[in-house]
């Protein structure tokens, strides 16, 4: 009898059902190991696993307010408004009010912003140019919230004009713009402040600095910014999306975060010690940055900053911001506007020394900021805002916008 032969189909079809065999039984003693470690593990210390539970509870607490916002503003000024480009200018107003101020005029070309103010301060005298506000003797304050780039040429006439000026973020962007705020303010005597409002007007952020000031932490070593932004693409006006408008993201938002490394770690001298900035998802705005990160260097302790627009929609805030202030003997965390593990609202505050893990709830805790801002124009003093301290942060970010290596993502 003649052999039958064995063609390559079939052979290659014996080799396929043996491949198969293999593969079920590779995958079958797989899913049991799995499964043996899931039992395992259920039933370990975890311990085992590095994760070691909190020593005791969890301590909660309220804040106490700090400060006695019910007495009433010991010192009063009168001051004007210039520009409503950004609404940031409706919460500054609110906080030069909340310590003594009396706004007695105001004025924008803006027909929507006038209309809005106009409701949130009716007493208000809508002035027909910015001249007849920066010429007007009775006003010791000019607050403003104009395109940045704009900004700091308005303070160095508010200040020639012998009159205080409060910016809105960014006041300055370029280091050219810098330099002749010191040079006029030294000049002049007058103060150039800018509302860093993510530490000022945030009761938690309020709470901390009375933390560190206490020591609860020790000496602080780091400050660690997370800053992501909704972008709100069809609110924005066309100079949002321009750096030379807006000095760039860095400069930007990035502002806010310099000025709690200054704060918190008490830095007097700082340098740039890296920086990036990209623009990821916004190809329609191509010089517009949506990315950045950059970290300092001070003489009182180092710092990390993340700034982006990706906030997604799904978030009913504009922003997830987290501060971490490392310290030798602690840390603290601060959830600012929102916590997505589920307690509700914002101004959260988690500080771990070497007692306890503490919450506290800092929603009542007061603002010193407006009434210390409007004693410090009656006093020439600074207690509200550190004039050189303010303008630390605000050279940090120029440094680092201008120094930031500029990323590409191309898969």
């Amino acid at each position: 009898m003649i052999p039958q032969l064995i063609t390559s189909s079939r052979i290659e079809e014996r080799d396929r059902k043996r491949d198969r065999v293999q593969d079920e039984n590779v995958d079958r003693r797989s899913f049991l190991k799995v499964m043996g470690a899931v039992s395992v593990s259920s039933s370990l210390p975890k311990a085992a696993f590095g994760l070691h539970p909190a020593s005791g509870p969890m301590v909660e607490q309220s804040a106490g307010t700090g400060y006695d916002a019910g007495a009433k503003p010991k010192y009063s000024i009168k001051f004007g408004v210039i520009g409503l480009d950004h609404y940031h200018i409706m919460g500054m107003t609110a906080a030069v009010i909340r310590g003594g101020g009396e706004l007695v005029s105001f004025y924008s070309n803006l027909p929507q912003a006038i209309a809005d103010f106009q409701k949130m301060y009716p007493n208000a005298r809508l002035a027909g140019s910015e001249d007849e506000i920066l010429d007007d003797p009775s006003l010791q304050l000019i607050a403003g919230a104009p395109i940045p780039r704009l900004r700091t040429p308005l303070g160095i006439r508010a200040m020639k004009q012998g009159k205080d000026f409060l910016s809105d973020k960014p006041a300055v962007t370029t280091l050219d713009q810098l330099e002749q705020v010191r040079k006029v303010s030294a000049e002049t005597g007058k103060m150039f402040a800018i509302m860093y409002s993510e530490r000022l007007e945030v009761r938690a952020a309020v709470q901390a600095g009375y933390l560190v000031k206490a020591g609860a932490i020790g000496k602080v070593v780091q400050t660690v910014n997370i800053a992501p932004h909704k972008v709100n693409d069809i609110t924005r006006p066309d100079w949002f999306w321009d750096p030379a408008e807006y000095g760039g993201i860095l400069c930007d938002i990035g502002s806010h975060q310099a000025d709690q490394f200054v704060y918190y770690t008490g830095s007097t001298t700082a340098e740039v010690t890296a920086a990036q900035i990209a623009n990821v998802n916004h190809p329609a705005h191509p010089k517009f940055q949506d990315f950045g990160d950059m970290m300092f260097h001070g003489n009182g302790g180092a710092g990390y900053v993340r700034v982006d627009w990706f906030t997604p929609n799904g978030l009913t805030v504009w922003g997830d911001g987290r501060l971490f202030i490392l310290g030798t003997d602690g840390y603290i965390e601060l959830r600012k506007y929102i916590d997505i593990a589920g307690k509700p609202g914002g101004n959260h505050l988690f500080m771990v020394d070497q007692k306890q893990v503490t919450f506290m709830d800092c929603s009542k805790v007061e603002l010193p900021f407006g009434p210390q801002f409007v004693s410090d124009i009656v006093n020439r003093t600074h207690t509200g805002q550190n004039q050189e301290q303010a303008l630390l942060a605000a050279e940090l970010v120029l440094k680092a916008q201008k120094a930031a290596k500029v990323l590409t993502f191309n898969n």
